[in-house]
Parts: structure tokens; C-alpha cells; sequence
């Protein structure tokens, strides 16, 4: 097996594997500036669903030569924007659903490599950045504002490093001619699934 094929199964397996908890702070609200740094850089990494999101959108931004950038930053635009709407009580309905949904329609885009237009996949990125971060949020409810933003920095802080990351890895590991080779296209499944398992999870409680 090349080191390719063994990297790719590795970081199959690591995001395939269950997450320890949700929230950093074991569901308590983060109280100092410490707490709110440390529950922003984890909270998008124990909630399995929060980080394949990350990777898949990764994967997907990788694969454009002048918008790999773009579209992390208005993930992570609609991220902010989303957490400041659920921190001023603007709800948003079967936000499980939309998340859940939203990492299968990234995850669906890796695999069949639909010729989306970049502003569609942009503004599909935006929306789907609203939804997480709208339920990222949750866990800083009722935390003094210094906290929060100390959260917010850490959120935007490990978004960037996951998304820009895997573009890196994807390029590093691929040429040009073969980003949406199969190893990719595995990949993006992978994120597909864990977004289908959340999903189908999520739909019960909505009846």
C-alpha cells in the first residue's frame, strides 16, 4: 500500500471514529477567557459532525485553483454571522436538520464532482456556514461577552486551520489532474455518511 493510500484510510478511520463528548467543557458554559478560547478551538472537533463539515468543505475547496480560499473564509463568514443570530435569540427551525443536511450536500458534491459555478458553491458554503455555527453557539449561551469572544476566536481559529489544512494535504498529496481522483472522492463519501448518520438521527426529533 502507498503512503498516499495509507494517509488516506488513516484520516478515514480518525474521523470515522466516535467523538468523546460534544462540548469541551462537559456542557457547562465556559466562565472565563480560558474556557471560552479552549471550548471554541474544541467544540468543532469533538462534534464529529461540526469537523467532517470542515473537511469536507476542504475537500471540496481544494479541488478550485483561485477560490480554494474563498470559499473557507464564507464558511467561516456564515459561521460568525450564525452564532451571532442564535446569541440574539433569532431561531433557527430544524437546525439539526440543516446541519446534518448540509455536511451530505458537501460531502454528496465531493464524490459526484458536479461543475457547480464557484458563486453557487459560495453561497452554499455561506448557508451551510450559517447553520453550524448557528448551533455552535448553544454552548456559550448566557457567557459574559469577553468569554464569548474569546470563543469566537478560537472557533474561527480551528475552522481555518482544518479547512485550509486539508486544501493543504489534498494539494500536497495530488496534482492538479487528479483532486478528484478516488482516495479524494473516498474521502468526501466518508463526510457524506457521517452527515447521513446525524441526519437520520435528527429527523425523530422532529417528529
Amino acid at each position: 500500500m502507498t503512503l498516499r493510500n495509507r494517509l488516506t484510510l488513516a484520516f478515514t478511520a480518525l474521523l470515522c471514529s466516535p467523538a468523546l463528548a460534544h462540548h469541551p467543557m462537559g456542557g457547562q458554559t465556559p466562565s472565563t477567557l480560558t474556557e471560552g478560547l479552549l471550548s471554541g478551538l474544541g467544540h468543532p472537533i469533538l462534534g464529529l459532525d461540526h469537523l467532517a463539515a470542515l473537511v469536507a468543505v476542504g475537500l471540496v475547496a481544494s479541488r478550485y485553483a483561485s477560490g480554494a480560499l474563498l470559499l473557507p473564509v464564507l464558511w467561516i463568514v456564515g459561521m460568525g454571522l450564525g452564532a451571532f443570530a442564535h446569541m440574539n435569540s433569532i431561531d433557527l427551525p430544524a437546525g439539526e436538520i440543516l446541519v446534518a443536511g448540509s455536511l451530505v450536500l458537501i460531502g454528496a458534491i465531493g464524490v459526484l464532482r458536479p461543475s457547480l459555478p464557484l458563486p453557487a458553491l459560495a453561497a452554499l458554503f455561506a448557508a451551510a456556514g450559517f447553520a453550524h455555527g448557528h448551533a455552535l453557539a448553544e454552548s456559550i449561551i448566557g457567557a459574559e461577552t469577553a468569554v464569548v469572544g474569546a470563543y469566537l476566536i478560537g472557533l474561527v481559529a480551528i475552522q481555518a486551520a482544518i479547512t485550509v489544512g486539508t486544501i493543504l494535504v489534498v494539494r500536497r498529496l495530488f496534482s492538479p489532474e487528479t483532486r478528484l481522483s478516488l482516495p479524494v472522492r473516498a474521502a468526501a463519501a466518508a463526510m457524506a455518511c457521517v452527515g447521513l448518520v446525524f441526519l437520520i438521527a435528527a429527523l425523530p426529533a422532529t417528529a
